[in-house]
């Protein structure tokens, strides 16, 4: 009767990679439970989230072909495109995220448009946003909800808003990747993305994880842009980040469950040193109080079985 915070499965939002490579579905090594779809697949997975009551989705797509343009970023056919519009059909009432972002399409897996300059590789931020706008609008006209950009460059969120309003996408909404770090515990994802950098790294474009005060001023710049949802990621280590923006700037705040965050426990708890659903709760709980409006989380299913 007196417990403070509550979680609920509506606070859930569950993350899912579509592939062109698979038929049916391949399971990702380093993320036990977790598998590459394809569209059919996705759709089934989608239907079975919506039973269970989880309002939402964030889609990340992998294409057969990658190029250093992105292109299939913004196809009107690419695999994201598809499948946001087959699970629109299949389950209107569910909300459909789409992760904007060039990595898993570039074939040097990094973020953006990169260039060589006196022997250097940079990443080109203007040509990258084009990109990414490009890429928002596809989405949205496919039929996602809302657009979420991930990449970190400077500028993309007011110029996705530009773009969708260009296109008279105005109900589409923006929830930004506002803060961003560096981190080690998103090796998983990239297994599951097939999305790591060829060469160097993405400390470049994404935060430094000693700043703090930096990224009040990131998620400030995005919510100016036009961000209406905000995103901090990763999730154990900032918790004092999502605190901080939710404090400062009362939207909606989601925080994200990274991948190495969630192959950890699930290492230790094949390994018997952690009770998985004691663990996982306790960390749910954790982002909650931290001041988590919504968790991106790969155990989704998992707790919508859990918390009934």
């Amino acid at each position: 009767m007196v417990r403070e915070t509550r979680l609920s499965v509506d606070q859930l939002i569950y993350p899912l990679f579509i592939s062109e490579k698979v038929d049916d579905q391949l399971e990702v090594p380093s993320m036990p439970g977790v598998s590459q779809l394809s569209v059919r697949r996705v759709v089934d997975e989608a239907k079975a989230a919506a039973d269970l009551g989880i309002p939402a989705l964030l889609l990340f797509g992998i294409p057969k072909e990658k190029d250093e343009r992105a292109s299939q970023a913004y196809a009107p056919d690419g695999v994201t495109q598809r499948a946001v519009a087959a699970i629109k059909k299949a389950v209107p009432h569910l909300t459909v995220i789409a992760d904007v972002c060039l990595c898993e399409y570039m074939s040097h897996g990094h973020c953006g448009v990169i260039t060589k300059v006196d022997g250097r590789y940079q990443i080109e931020n203007d040509a990258s946003v084009e990109l990414l706008v490009r890429t928002a609008i596809s989405l949205a006209e496919a039929g996602a909800d809302i657009v979420a950009p991930s990449d970190m460059m400077d500028g993309r969120v007011g110029a996705i808003r530009s773009g969708l309003d260009s296109h008279a996408l105005t109900e589409t909404a923006v929830m930004s990747y506002a803060s961003k770090y560096s981190s080690a515990f998103y090796g998983p994802f990239r297994d599951a993305a097939e999305s790591a950098p060829q060469f160097g790294d993405r400390s470049s474009y994404q935060m430094d994880p000693a700043n703090a005060l930096e990224a009040l001023r990131e998620v400030a710049t995005d919510i100016e842009e036009g961000a209406e949802l905000l995103i901090v990621k990763p999730g154990i280590a900032y918790l004092d980040i999502l605190w901080r923006v939710k404090e400062r700037f009362e939207l909606p705040t989601a925080v994200y469950n990274v991948s190495g965050e969630y192959a950890m426990v699930k290492a230790a708890a094949q390994q018997g040193w952690l009770e998985e659903k004691r663990t996982v709760l306790e960390l749910m709980t954790a982002f909650r109080r931290a001041g988590a409006d919504l968790i991106i989380t790969y155990w989704s299913k998992d707790l919508a079985g859990w918390l009934r």
